[in-house]
């Protein structure tokens, strides 16, 4: 009598634990069904802060008179801009660069013979910040015609930024989001399973475009200075518990 009572519980306690052990595969296999989607967040927006930089260059024979030279020049840029609307705050100049200036020379039977010195090259770069973009835009266009006046400048090509970027992620990642939500949703509502919490969730990089360029995606994230008009977009890959 002993001995059965001995495979009974032996035999209770193998089947018991059959079932515990199928109850847990079942629902291990049931917590690893996932569904994994990319949202996209998508938005064109125009710039609203522009940085525009050029270069006074002047040439003399006499180092003080060039220092002189370049300071009457930049004292000029600095009336024009003033008279077109902008500010000194909006202005910085750089410091000003000398270097010296040689001509190689060659005697009769082409021979070269040594440098000859021409005198002193002095340039000074300004840089204008504004959030006035189309009147910086305007000048830069425009401030050629100080050559007229026997001033060397250069103008260079503007860069266009966004003093709300920070907000506009913020919005492209909840736009991403909602995206993935709603892939997830048609994928699954057909497939007889519901949609449950997200369990997992990776930002992809925040990429800015041209709107109508041809520049394309980096791994590291790519922004674009040169276009006013320019596209933001981001990805979020989502994974859903299926249940």
């Amino acid at each position: 009598m002993k001995e059965l009572w001995k495979y009974l519980i032996i035999g209770c306690s193998v089947i018991i634990s059959v079932i515990v052990l199928s109850f847990a595969i079942t629902y291990y296999g049931r917590s690893k069904d996932t569904i994994a989607v990319t949202g996209l967040g998508e938005t064109t927006f125009t710039s609203d802060m522009i940085v525009w930089s050029g270069m006074i260059t002047a040439d003399n024979y006499d180092k003080l008179a060039g220092y002189k030279q370049i300071e009457n020049d930049r004292n000029t840029v600095l009336k024009y801009l003033k008279n077109n609307g902008i500010s000194e705050d909006e202005v910085t100049f750089a410091f000003i660069n000398s270097t010296t200036r040689f001509t190689s020379v060659y005697n009769d039977e082409g021979k070269y013979t040594g440098d000859r010195f021409i005198g002193y090259r002095f340039t000074q770069d300004f840089t204008i910040t504004s959030n006035d973009v189309e009147k910086v835009e305007r000048i830069s266009r425009e401030i050629s015609s100080l050559i007229s006046q026997n001033i060397d400048i250069d103008s260079y090509t503007p860069e266009y930024y966004y003093t709300k970027l920070d907000d506009l992620k913020l919005e492209l990642i909840e736009k991403a989001s909602r995206d993935a939500r709603l892939r997830a949703e048609k994928i699954v509502e057909n497939a007889g399973a519901h949609l449950g919490k997200a369990s997992n969730a990776r930002l992809g990089v925040f990429q800015i475009t041209a709107v109508n360029g041809d520049e394309d995606y980096s791994y590291g994230g790519t922004f674009n200075t040169s276009s006013k008009e320019k596209k933001a977009r981001i990805t979020v890959r989502m994974e859903y518990k299926l249940r």
